[in-house]
């Protein structure tokens, strides 16, 4: 799940090719289920696709709704058709098979309208508690910005809370942003850290615009700041509360690094307990190890 055009589908896709690539000792198989009404293409092999049941295309024609309502309305129409679901997913019963469904991207449904949450409320009375995460992608690119990075920090620990699972924050198109910008993000202490030292490039700049212009505009120089400090009480109010939670962290993924994928899909198999119950699976004696 994740804001939309974060990379969710494309995460899904890469998670499935790269473990269909691990080989017979490491690999495993990886199906993907579709279950955003309004997706049109897929670059991942579907499993199965809601859009079997209905379509956002579809309640727009029939009901005249605009494409947000139309989606909330596919949503609750799926719980309340929640035996279609049930009957996809006990088709997958085999304990090293990963099943991953590929959510909306609109994220209303998962902080603050509780259709998602009853959904999964439902999967864990099926008895698939103990074997559900979920994995909230945010688009790198997105988060360059200090105050977009707050935001979908925000936006994740919200997910977090309302669903009450186990959580993964992967940092999606990271292939598209600077190694060093996406170091930077990542070392961050805490969201006040961040916001502090983007007040100080903001200040620095700014003085030293006026130094490069006539003297008397430092009044105006230090009337900006304090207006400024004013403005920014709301925003440390905000960084205070991620940094009181201290559950927002992130996974770096880069797709076209066959080590970025393996730690992503090492997070998430911590967190799922993934193949703690498997068999062994002994070397034979010409596999490399």
């Amino acid at each position: 799940m994740g804001p939309a055009g974060s990379g969710k589908s494309t995460y899904c896709h890469a998670i499935q090719e790269h473990c269909s690539l691990l080989g017979k000792k490491r690999g495993r198989t990886v199906h993907v289920a579709n279950l955003d009404p309004a997706a049109e293409y897929f670059q991942y092999d579907v499993a199965f696709d809601i859009q079997e049941l209905i379509s956002v295309a579809d309640v727009m024609e029939e009901l005249g709704l605009g494409p947000n309502g139309a989606l909330v309305y596919c949503v609750e129409y799926l719980l309340d058709n929640l035996d279609w679901l049930k009957d996809h997913l006990d088709e997958f019963d085999n304990d090293d098979e990963y099943l991953i469904l590929d959510l909306p991207g609109q994220v209303e449904l998962y902080t603050h309208i509780p259709i998602m949450r009853r959904i999964i409320e439902q999967m864990q009375m099926w008895g698939y508690g103990s074997s559900m995460i979920s994995v909230f992608v945010v688009d790198a690119t997105f988060v360059c910005d200090t105050s977009k990075f707050i935001s979908g920090c925000l936006l994740s620990l919200s997910a977090m809370i309302s669903l009450e699972l186990p959580h993964v924050n992967i940092l999606s198109k990271c292939d598209l942003v600077d190694e060093e910008t996406v170091e930077r993000i990542l070392d961050v202490e805490s969201a006040n850290s961040m916001w502090d030292k983007e007040e100080e490039m903001a200040i620095d700049s700014s003085e030293q615009e006026a130094n490069s212009k006539e003297q008397g505009k430092m009044t105006r120089v230090s009337q900006s700041r304090g207006g400024r400090d004013q403005r920014n009480r709301l925003t440390r109010a905000i960084c205070s509360i991620i940094d009181d939670y201290s559950m927002v962290s992130f996974v770096p993924l880069n797709i076209f690094d066959e080590d970025s994928l393996d730690n992503v899909l090492l997070h998430v198999d911590q967190l799922l307990g993934y193949g703690e119950d498997l068999e062994i699976k002994e070397l034979e004696e010409n596999d490399e190890e």
